[in-house]
Protein backbone atom coordinates (compact mmCIF):
# COMPACT_ATOMS: atom_id res chain seq x y z
CA UNK A 1 0.00 0.00 0.00
CA UNK A 2 2.98 2.30 0.97
CA UNK A 3 4.53 1.79 -2.12
CA UNK A 4 1.32 1.90 -4.67
CA UNK A 5 -0.13 5.09 -3.54
CA UNK A 6 0.93 6.12 0.34
CA UNK A 7 4.28 7.51 -0.28
CA UNK A 8 3.49 9.75 -3.05
CA UNK A 9 0.86 11.29 -1.10
CA UNK A 10 2.51 11.78 2.16
CA UNK A 11 5.31 13.11 -0.35
CA UNK A 12 2.65 15.26 -1.30
CA UNK A 13 1.39 16.73 1.95
CA UNK A 14 4.67 16.89 3.93
CA UNK A 15 6.69 18.89 1.00
CA UNK A 16 3.86 21.06 0.52
CA UNK A 17 3.54 22.30 4.58
CA UNK A 18 7.60 21.89 4.51
CA UNK A 19 8.14 24.37 1.86
CA UNK A 20 5.21 26.71 3.22
CA UNK A 21 7.06 26.78 6.70
CA UNK A 22 10.47 27.13 5.13
CA UNK A 23 9.10 29.57 3.02
CA UNK A 24 11.14 32.54 4.81
CA UNK A 25 14.40 31.07 4.65
CA UNK A 26 13.59 30.58 0.93
CA UNK A 27 12.96 34.27 0.55
CA UNK A 28 16.03 35.43 2.18
CA UNK A 29 18.38 33.05 0.47
CA UNK A 30 16.97 33.64 -2.63
CA UNK A 31 17.59 37.46 -2.14
CA UNK A 32 21.07 37.31 -0.70
CA UNK A 33 21.88 34.78 -4.12
CA UNK A 34 20.70 37.05 -6.14
CA UNK A 35 22.56 39.72 -4.36
CA UNK A 36 25.90 37.78 -4.04
CA UNK A 37 25.64 36.26 -7.84
CA UNK A 38 24.72 39.62 -9.57
CA UNK A 39 21.42 37.56 -11.12
CA UNK A 40 19.21 34.66 -10.90
CA UNK A 41 19.58 32.84 -7.77
CA UNK A 42 18.33 29.77 -9.21
CA UNK A 43 19.97 26.71 -11.07
CA UNK A 44 17.70 24.56 -13.08
CA UNK A 45 18.79 21.18 -15.00
CA UNK A 46 17.16 18.54 -16.71
CA UNK A 47 17.87 15.28 -14.85
CA UNK A 48 16.19 11.86 -15.63
CA UNK A 49 13.78 10.57 -12.85
CA UNK A 50 11.09 7.94 -12.33
CA UNK A 51 11.87 5.11 -15.31
CA UNK A 52 14.22 7.70 -16.61
CA UNK A 53 11.88 10.64 -17.74
CA UNK A 54 13.49 13.38 -17.57
CA UNK A 55 12.75 16.88 -15.74
CA UNK A 56 13.51 19.97 -14.92
CA UNK A 57 15.38 20.03 -11.13
CA UNK A 58 15.09 23.05 -9.09
CA UNK A 59 17.57 24.08 -6.61
CA UNK A 60 19.63 27.64 -5.14
CA UNK A 61 22.63 28.75 -7.34
CA UNK A 62 25.73 28.08 -5.50
CA UNK A 63 28.77 28.44 -8.03
CA UNK A 64 28.99 31.01 -10.32
CA UNK A 65 28.94 30.93 -13.92
CA UNK A 66 32.82 32.31 -14.35
CA UNK A 67 34.68 30.67 -17.38
CA UNK A 68 38.43 30.94 -18.54
CA UNK A 69 39.57 32.84 -21.47
CA UNK A 70 38.25 30.06 -23.98
CA UNK A 71 35.45 30.13 -22.41
CA UNK A 72 35.19 26.69 -20.40
CA UNK A 73 34.01 26.72 -17.17
CA UNK A 74 36.51 27.33 -14.29
CA UNK A 75 36.39 24.24 -11.55
CA UNK A 76 34.10 23.26 -8.69
CA UNK A 77 36.24 24.88 -6.20
CA UNK A 78 37.37 28.69 -7.97
CA UNK A 79 33.12 29.65 -8.61
CA UNK A 80 32.15 28.55 -5.38
CA UNK A 81 30.86 31.32 -3.59
CA UNK A 82 31.22 32.25 -0.08
CA UNK A 83 27.61 32.32 0.43
CA UNK A 84 27.08 29.24 -1.39
CA UNK A 85 29.11 27.33 0.56
CA UNK A 86 26.71 28.55 3.90
CA UNK A 87 23.84 27.31 1.64
CA UNK A 88 25.67 23.66 0.50
CA UNK A 89 26.75 22.96 4.41
CA UNK A 90 23.51 23.54 5.26
CA UNK A 91 21.46 21.71 2.87
CA UNK A 92 19.62 24.99 2.01
CA UNK A 93 19.93 24.66 -1.47
CA UNK A 94 17.93 21.47 -1.53
CA UNK A 95 14.86 23.72 -0.30
CA UNK A 96 13.45 24.32 -3.93
CA UNK A 97 13.37 20.57 -4.86
CA UNK A 98 10.27 20.49 -2.40
CA UNK A 99 8.30 21.75 -5.15
CA UNK A 100 9.47 19.44 -7.54
CA UNK A 101 8.33 16.78 -4.76
CA UNK A 102 4.58 18.97 -5.25
CA UNK A 103 5.03 18.14 -8.93
CA UNK A 104 5.71 14.30 -8.89
CA UNK A 105 9.19 14.38 -10.33
CA UNK A 106 10.51 13.69 -7.02
CA UNK A 107 10.08 12.09 -3.94
CA UNK A 108 11.33 12.88 -0.53
CA UNK A 109 13.61 9.90 0.04
CA UNK A 110 14.65 8.21 -3.24
CA UNK A 111 18.33 7.97 -5.27
CA UNK A 112 19.70 11.17 -6.05
CA UNK A 113 19.02 12.65 -9.54
CA UNK A 114 22.19 12.41 -11.04
CA UNK A 115 22.98 13.92 -14.70
CA UNK A 116 21.04 12.88 -17.71
CA UNK A 117 24.34 12.18 -19.57
CA UNK A 118 24.98 8.93 -17.11
CA UNK A 119 22.00 7.33 -18.53
CA UNK A 120 23.50 5.41 -21.39
CA UNK A 121 26.46 4.30 -19.10
CA UNK A 122 24.76 2.10 -16.64
CA UNK A 123 24.58 -1.03 -16.24
CA UNK A 124 21.50 -2.66 -15.91
CA UNK A 125 22.10 -3.33 -12.07
CA UNK A 126 22.61 0.34 -11.86
CA UNK A 127 19.55 1.12 -14.29
CA UNK A 128 16.95 -0.15 -11.30
CA UNK A 129 17.68 3.14 -9.41
CA UNK A 130 15.24 4.81 -12.20
CA UNK A 131 12.68 2.45 -10.91
CA UNK A 132 11.60 4.45 -8.03
CA UNK A 133 10.99 8.70 -7.78
CA UNK A 134 14.50 10.34 -7.58
CA UNK A 135 15.03 12.08 -4.15
CA UNK A 136 15.96 15.09 -2.12
CA UNK A 137 17.18 12.68 0.16
CA UNK A 138 18.48 9.29 0.13
CA UNK A 139 20.04 5.84 1.64
CA UNK A 140 23.69 6.85 0.17
CA UNK A 141 23.19 10.12 1.04
CA UNK A 142 23.19 8.89 4.56
CA UNK A 143 25.81 6.55 4.24
CA UNK A 144 28.80 8.80 2.71
CA UNK A 145 27.05 11.13 0.01
CA UNK A 146 29.89 12.14 -1.86
CA UNK A 147 33.07 10.98 0.06
CA UNK A 148 31.80 7.45 -0.92
CA UNK A 149 32.55 5.81 -4.71
CA UNK A 150 30.78 5.73 -7.31
CA UNK A 151 30.08 1.55 -7.22
CA UNK A 152 29.38 2.14 -3.43
CA UNK A 153 26.72 4.93 -4.08
CA UNK A 154 24.56 2.65 -7.06
CA UNK A 155 24.96 -0.37 -4.54
CA UNK A 156 23.16 1.59 -2.03
CA UNK A 157 20.58 3.29 -4.75
CA UNK A 158 19.81 -0.05 -5.70
CA UNK A 159 19.64 -1.80 -1.98
CA UNK A 160 16.85 0.79 -1.55
CA UNK A 161 14.70 0.55 -4.87
CA UNK A 162 14.58 -3.30 -3.02
CA UNK A 163 13.71 -2.43 0.27
CA UNK A 164 12.26 0.73 0.78
CA UNK A 165 9.24 1.05 3.24
CA UNK A 166 7.73 3.66 5.50
CA UNK A 167 9.87 2.91 8.65
CA UNK A 168 13.11 2.93 6.05
CA UNK A 169 12.04 6.38 4.63
CA UNK A 170 11.32 7.74 8.48
CA UNK A 171 15.02 6.50 9.10
CA UNK A 172 16.57 7.99 6.23
CA UNK A 173 14.84 11.17 6.97
CA UNK A 174 16.21 10.95 10.79
CA UNK A 175 19.67 10.62 9.46
CA UNK A 176 19.40 13.62 7.16
CA UNK A 177 18.11 15.80 9.64
CA UNK A 178 21.37 14.96 12.06
CA UNK A 179 23.03 15.55 8.97
CA UNK A 180 22.14 19.39 8.76
CA UNK A 181 23.51 19.64 12.10
CA UNK A 182 26.58 17.87 11.80
CA UNK A 183 27.25 18.47 8.26
CA UNK A 184 30.28 16.15 6.73
CA UNK A 185 30.52 14.19 3.33
CA UNK A 186 29.59 17.04 0.95
CA UNK A 187 32.76 16.76 -1.19
CA UNK A 188 34.58 14.01 -2.40
CA UNK A 189 38.05 14.09 -1.10
CA UNK A 190 39.57 15.62 -4.74
CA UNK A 191 35.89 17.63 -5.58
CA UNK A 192 33.92 19.89 -3.80
CA UNK A 193 31.39 17.72 -5.12
CA UNK A 194 31.90 14.44 -6.72
CA UNK A 195 33.95 13.62 -9.39
CA UNK A 196 31.94 13.16 -13.29
CA UNK A 197 30.61 9.20 -13.07
CA UNK A 198 32.35 7.46 -16.24
CA UNK A 199 30.77 4.10 -16.09
CA UNK A 200 34.55 2.97 -15.78
CA UNK A 201 34.81 -0.04 -13.24
CA UNK A 202 36.39 1.40 -9.69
Amino acid sequence: MYKAGGKRLLDFCFSLVAFLVLFPVFLITAILLLINNKGNPFFFQSRPGLNGHVFKIFKFKTMTSTTDSNGVLLPDEQRLTGIGKLVRKLSIDEIPQLLNVVLGDMSLVGPRPLLVEYLELYNSEQSKRHNVRPGITGWAQVNGRNSISWKRKFELDVWYVEYQSFGLDLKILFLTILKVFRPKDISSSTSVTMEKFTGKPE
